[in-house]
């Protein structure tokens, strides 16, 4: 059989993932914050892009002016009345706003007139460029930070309490070990051995170093960390020491064993508990803080007068951009070559994408997020214990939605409500079926109420089982084991072991 080329006609189908729908879909899994960051990189990128500030002070009224040719992100529908008294709001009004392209030069040099103005100059480069002429001496303790890191906490005492130069290198290096907790990581044969001095006077550098403030840095494991503070407190006696020792048994709550090996009494031991608990097992942490960063919401949730609900975009952190649609044609008419023109229309056709699909986004955003407060009405209303069991798909069919969409926009997205800040997922949970027949009961309502009855148990401490009998006694049709899952996932200690607790008035 001779082999000859050939010319076939075939009919298929296929997904292509365009580059425009790739960055939709992006767009649609990032929170404000994020998205935000990602247009200031458009920004930069494509000079037909340019961001709409509607709050600024000089935009000047185009009511009956003429049409500005930029294109603005249009937002999506404005109050637009739903079911049971609900409004969907979008956060993008009033974008259609005109303003002047003016630079606003505040330098001091453009301020102070030009030609004789030498001398004042002058005066403004010794205050430090401040334009007050009567104060001419800086305030230095208002430039220093009212915040002391761990490091030179340690350094100033390192200076003051170790005077050879060679025990204070040991003791630098010593500082740079050390991880956020206080704790020394690495081998003291290995300083010894990279410093080039013997173990012995390393040994000696870091028990002095161990006597620094924070008592309980520079150790070595959490047991030493706990030691070092009990001997500041001269409470490190030999029942003490056979506790530190024994931390695991503690952590088990095998509370004979300690007795036994302490050879004290279960009075003793109870006091003995309490001490270690009022040790800091993490010295280090009062240094160094991390200011938390706080949670902004993507989606604003707020009781209407009607008494439904208004759910609107977060304009706040929401980014607004525009297509400068007469930059376009003034530069374009000036384009003479065909790589220029290239260059110039794919901005402008990316330009356009870009703010189609903010747009999209905002809308698809406001339809789930509406959505979700009509299904979860009953929680925003009486509380956890009424959150109904909700899925992907439940959303997703309600809208006309796929599955994957909801769950992009849901990700990584907080909504705020009169109830708190909750992220999107929250409000899907597994389904708990009644056994009377009636509604099912969602996961989260379920763990919430075994909270509550264990808080609530007193001396009388409640098994897993005892919990199931109340649980099914209030219509919900729930295992053993799924109780014990939900309550070691909330870190509640079983049965025993809070038994244990209350017995030493823990």
């Amino acid at each position: 059989m001779a082999l000859a080329p050939r010319l076939d006609l075939r009919q298929s189908q296929a997904l292509v993932m365009t580059p425009q729908l790739q960055q939709a879909i992006k767009l649609l899994q990032l929170s404000n914050m994020e998205l935000t960051a990602f247009i200031d990189q458009e920004l930069e990128r494509n000079p037909l892009l340019e961001r709409e500030d509607g709050d600024r002070p000089d935009a000047p009224d185009t009511d009956g002016g003429d049409t500005d040719p930029r294109e603005a992100l249009a937002p999506a529908p404005a109050e637009t009345p739903l079911l049971d008294g609900m409004t969907e709001t979008s956060a993008a009004d009033g974008m259609d706003v005109d303003y002047d392209n003016l630079y606003n030069n505040d330098s001091p040099s453009d301020a102070m007139g030009g030609e004789g103005d030498g001398e004042a100059f002058s005066q403004w480069s010794r205050t430090g460029g401040s334009m007050s002429f009567e104060d001419g001496d800086a305030n230095l303790e208002q430039t220093l930070s009212g915040d002391i890191s761990l490091r030179d906490h340690l350094v100033a005492q390192l200076n003051v309490d170790i005077l050879d130069p060679v025990d204070r290198l040991i003791g630098l290096h010593f500082i740079e070990m050390l991880d956020e907790c206080g704790y020394l990581i690495g081998d003291l044969n290995d300083v010894a051995e990279k410093l080039g001095c013997p173990l012995e006077l390393v040994e000696a550098v870091l028990k002095r170093m161990q006597r620094f403030d924070p008592i309980g840095v520079f150790a070595r494991s959490l047991k030493e960390c706990l030691a070092l503070q009990l001997m500041e407190k001269d409470r490190f006696d030999p029942a003490m020491a056979a506790l530190v020792n024994n931390l695991e048994m503690l952590a088990r709550r095998d509370l004979a064993g300690l007795i036994k090996v302490c050879g004290i009494d279960a009075e003793d031991l109870t006091e003995m508990i309490g001490e270690i608990k009022a040790l800091d097992p993490k010295p280090a942490l009062r240094f160094d803080t991390v200011v938390a960063q706080s949670v902004t919401p993507d989606v604003l949730m707020r009781r209407a007068q009607d008494g439904g609900w208004l759910v609107e975009l977060n304009s706040d952190t929401l980014p607004r951009v525009l297509v400068n649609a007469r930059y376009y044609a003034t530069v374009s008419r000036g384009a003479k070559s065909k790589d220029d023109k290239t260059y110039l229309s794919e901005r402008f056709q990316s330009a356009n994408w870009l703010v189609k699909s903010l747009h999209q986004r905002a809308t698809t955003i406001l339809k789930v997020a509406t959505e979700l407060v009509r299904q979860q009405d009953a929680f925003f209303r009486l509380g956890v214990q009424h959150l109904r069991p909700l899925v992907l798909r439940d959303i997703a069919t309600a809208i006309g939605m796929h599955e994957s969409t909801v769950s992009r926009v849901t990700s990584n997205k907080y909504m705020a409500t009169p109830r708190g800040i909750f992220e999107l997922k929250y409000f899907f949970t597994q389904a708990i079926g009644s056994n009377d027949g009636g509604d099912a009961h969602s996961a989260e309502s379920v763990r919430h109420r075994i909270k509550a009855l264990i808080d609530a148990e007193g001396r009388q401490v409640l098994s897993d089982d005892r919990i199931v009998e109340v649980l099914k006694a209030e219509g919900v049709d729930i295992a053993r084991r799924t109780v014990a899952k939900y309550r070691e996932g909330m870190n509640i200690p079983s049965s025993v072991q809070r038994r244990r607790e209350k017995s030493l008035g823990g």
